[in-house]
């Protein structure tokens, strides 16, 4: 087996913004000796790798490359856990796993960009993390250092350009919209993407499950950017509701009326409705609307963990309770009592007893 340390070597310096000639002071050898290493035209002294593997902080197998397996497998287990945090808006618990599992594995980036995300939305207001505030300034420059170095050497192109968006997005979050703007120029455009392009490589026995797939990539894009406008104060509270009527409506146009009805989108959806219509003052198609959004707030909460659904057009879909991410550790019947009809919108209606009842439905 052909041992792969020179181009691990290379890699790691990299990461670390480590020249050669640095390197090799550090070592007290040669520069030349660090090229040829990196060349692959000889190996370091075994007597030197322990010392390669302090400084780059992992091990001396991981260095050989001779322990591929048992790395994944090991990323795979932080990755697993990670997920279970995230599922239930335990970010400080993902923040932990993250750490822990790139103290182990410094320069894999998949926990690397772990990490970026887990710091990231621990200072998203929305979820239920009173220090909010305080993490977007406390992690703020480690956001950016773990972004910028899997953009300038994750190998991953899905990886690198989640991290690089989401770069984007904090420096716009932290007042810093010109540089956001500059890196969200730096993406692919659309019409250039894989899933544009591939098609005409594919084979036939491929072709029915990548047409669905987009389809369904499609369907959920086309979704949330007419909740973009619905949510982006460009358009009257009349033109609101038709917006998300027609979200209604294209659901049931893709999905065949078999979307089911215990989706968090879906009771956001219908107290997004039901708070239009409050504005409008149209009291009864609001209780009609917060009635169904408090009746999929219950079932979203008692959703089971695998669940599927079939369309024409989508083929059958299954959708696994552990995948969906959140920031709040609450219950999705708390968050809609105690934040969403919290809204400034329903106070002409908070004494009435209708009102009451609902609020009473969404008890614990």
């Amino acid at each position: 087996m052909k041992l792969q340390i020179g181009e691990n070597i290379k890699s790691l310096r990299k990461a670390a913004n480590i020249t050669q000639e640095t390197l090799a002071e550090m070592l007290g050898v040669s520069c030349q000796s660090v090229s040829r290493w990196e060349l692959g035209v000889c190996y370091p002294d075994m007597e030197l790798l322990p010392a390669i593997a302090q400084i780059f902080r992992c091990s001396t197998d991981s260095l050989l490359g001779i322990d591929d397996a048992t790395e994944k497998a090991k990323v795979n287990q932080y990755l697993e856990r990670f997920q279970a945090a995230i599922n239930k808006g335990k970010v400080q618990e993902c923040i932990d796993t993250a750490r822990e599992g790139v103290a182990e594995f410094p320069n894999n980036y998949a926990l690397l960009n772990k990490l970026m995300y887990a710091l990231f939305i621990s200072g998203d207001e929305d979820g239920n993390i009173p220090e909010w505030k305080e993490n977007m300034a406390k992690y703020d420059k480690e956001i950016v250092a773990l972004g910028e170095r899997i953009q300038k050497y994750c190998p991953d192109q899905t990886i690198r350009l989640e991290a690089t968006a989401r770069l984007a997005f904090h420096h716009v979050e932290m007042g810093r919209k010109a540089i956001g703007r500059s890196i969200y120029e730096t993406l692919p455009p659309k019409a250039l993407c894989r899933e544009n392009q591939i098609w005409w490589g594919l084979e036939k026995e491929e072709m029915l499950p990548f047409l669905r797939k987009q389809i369904l990539a499609d369907y959920e894009s086309l979704h949330g950017n007419i909740w973009m406008l619905v949510t982006s104060g460009c358009i009257s509270a009349e033109e609101s509701v038709r917006a998300i009527e027609k979200m209604f409506a294209l659901d049931t146009l893709i999905c065949d009326g078999n979307l089911p009805a215990n989706d968090w989108g879906t009771a956001n959806l219908y107290w997004e409705l039901a708070q239009q219509h409050a504005r409008l003052g149209q009291q009864q198609l609001m209780y009609q609307n917060l009635k169904l959004a408090a009746q999929a707030a219950r079932d979203f909460d008692a959703r089971p963990e695998v669940q599927s659904y079939t369309s024409f057009l989508l083929g059958t879909i299954e959708e696994k309770s552990l995948d969906f991410e959140t920031s709040d550790t609450r219950p999705l019947t708390e968050i809609m009592r105690d934040k969403w009809l919290a809204s400034p919108s329903f106070d002409p209606y908070r004494q009435e007893e209708p009102f009451r009842e609902i609020l009473r439905s969404l008890e614990a």
